[in-house]
């Protein structure tokens, strides 16, 4: 049971950090229309990792054009993996 969800915990780690990568990467282009199928995937991955970097970008103070709440979201991810596995 515990290795079903060690496997699990590092499934989900893994993919919302995937998921910010590319809301990450996403940043640097503008936003396709609607009628475009990359519009379905931005908003997928938009709400996805929206529960994770928005209550960071509230506390953390703005840096003018440079958001970090993507790079502190995968850092606090990785502390919080490391110390479930750790209890586990």
């Amino acid at each position: 049971m515990t290795n079903y969800l060690v496997q699990f915990i590092n499934i989900l780690v893994n993919i919302l950090l995937i998921a910010i990568v590319a809301r990450a990467l996403m940043s640097w282009f503008p936003p396709p229309s609607q009628d475009s199928p990359f519009f379905v995937i931005r908003q997928m991955i938009n709400q996805i990792t929206d529960p994770i970097i928005e209550p960071i970008r509230r506390i953390m103070p703005s840096m003018g054009m440079l958001d970090l709440s993507p790079m502190v979201a995968m850092i606090l991810l990785i502390i919080i993996r490391a110390i479930l596995l750790r209890v586990l």
